[in-house]
């Protein structure tokens, strides 16, 4: 059965003036994808073409798991965000990230500073790492469960996740991001 390309939990217009559609419609539409199509021109008439999406990244190298991996990635990211989402979570997940990063400024300097400081194309993200929340991030298509660590949000920081709205401004991107699109429901469920 081949690999679909996963509906947005939103409508395209939905996270503007943060993200517009228009960087929906090449973000989305052209480089989501692409991974997809790809992916199904790598996977068809072989054993992977029956295989979980998460099967495939973990069994597999180059460039059937560069796109493989760009296909979950690009889907966890969209439901990590949502309109009007953003401020501060609360419950069990508010409490651990307090018990791990001292306080909630505290994790959002952190993950600013790595999602800025990830050289080239890449990704940012919060992980459960056994019985810790850590901060990490990848390069290119390289995620969290390549590593043993359990993904609960990311911020997509290669070029066309905030060029057109941002342009070079990756600072800025990586905080209207933590300030007014997190969806802190979702992470909150990936942590439970």
């Amino acid at each position: 059965m081949p690999f679909e390309l996963p509906a947005l939990p939103y409508a395209k217009d939905a996270l503007n003036p943060v993200i517009t559609a228009e960087t929906i419609d090449f973000h989305y539409g052209k480089h989501h994808q692409a991974y997809v199509t790809n992916l199904n021109k790598l996977t068809e008439g072989t054993a992977h073409a029956d295989a979980s999406l998460e099967d495939v990244i973990m069994a597999s190298d180059g460039g059937l798991f560069n796109n493989a991996a760009q296909v979950w990635n690009h889907t966890f990211y969209w439901n990590c965000m949502k309109a009007g989402g953003g401020g501060e979570p609360t419950g069990a997940l508010a409490e651990a990230i307090a018990r791990d990063f001292g306080s909630m400024d505290d994790f959002r300097r952190d993950f600013k500073n790595a999602a800025v400081a990830q050289f080239g194309s890449g990704w940012a993200w919060l992980v459960q790492d056994g019985d810790k929340l850590a901060i990490t991030t990848t390069a290119n298509a390289d995620l969290p469960m390549k590593h043993g660590q359990k993904a609960l949000m990311t911020c997509d920081v290669w070029e066309h996740a905030y060029y057109i709205d941002f342009r070079n401004a990756r600072p800025n991107y990586v905080e209207a991001f933590l300030d007014k699109l997190v969806n802190w429901d979702f992470v909150a469920g990936n942590l439970a």
